[in-house]
C-alpha cells in the first residue's frame, strides 16, 4: 500500500555491517570477505559462487560453529588494497575493469577460466597492490 502520510524510514550508513559467518570458517582481520551462495560470510577463495563483501574488521573463528554461529564485522564502501596475483597480474590497462577473487588477500586480472568470482573494479595500482572498489 502506498504512503498517505510522511514516514520516518529507518536507515544506517552501510559502511560497517555484521555478516553471519559460514560454518567451519576462520576469517582474519583485514581479510577479503565474500558471501557464499547461501548468504554467509567466508574468506575470499577461488570459487564461482562468491559475492565480494569488503574487508574484515576483526578476527572471527567459526571453525567449530554452524552457519551464522558467529558474526564478522565487514567494512564496505571503501577502496581496499589487495595483493596482485603474480600468475595473473593486473596492469595499468586494467584500471576501471573488473578483477577477480583468488584468496582472502589476492585478486587477479581474469576469472581464471571461469573459476573465480568478481571482486570489484580496479581503480589504481601500486607496486605493492591493487586498489579495488
Amino acid at each position: 500500500m502506498s504512503l498517505t502520510n510522511d514516514r520516518n524510514t529507518p536507515h544506517k550508513d552501510g559502511e560497517l555491517l555484521g555478516f553471519p559467518a559460514a560454518a567451519g570458517v576462520k576469517i582474519y582481520s583485514g581479510a577479503l570477505v565474500a558471501v557464499n551462495a547461501t548468504g554467509f560470510a567466508t574468506p575470499g577463495a577461488t570459487s564461482t559462487t562468491l559475492t565480494y563483501a569488503g574487508r574484515a574488521e576483526q578476527y572471527v573463528d567459526n571453525t567449530a560453529g554452524a552457519d551464522g554461529g558467529k558474526t564478522v564485522q565487514v567494512r564496505r564502501k571503501r577502496l581496499f588494497k589487495w595483493s596482485n596475483a603474480a600468475a595473473d597480474p593486473i596492469t595499468q590497462a586494467d584500471v576501471n575493469k573488473t578483477c577477480y577473487i583468488v584468496d582472502d588477500q589476492t585478486i587477479a586480472k581474469t576469472n581464471g577460466g571461469n573459476t573465480r568470482s568478481p571482486a570489484g573494479r580496479v581503480l589504481g595500482i601500486d607496486p605493492d597492490g591493487v586498489w579495488v572498489e
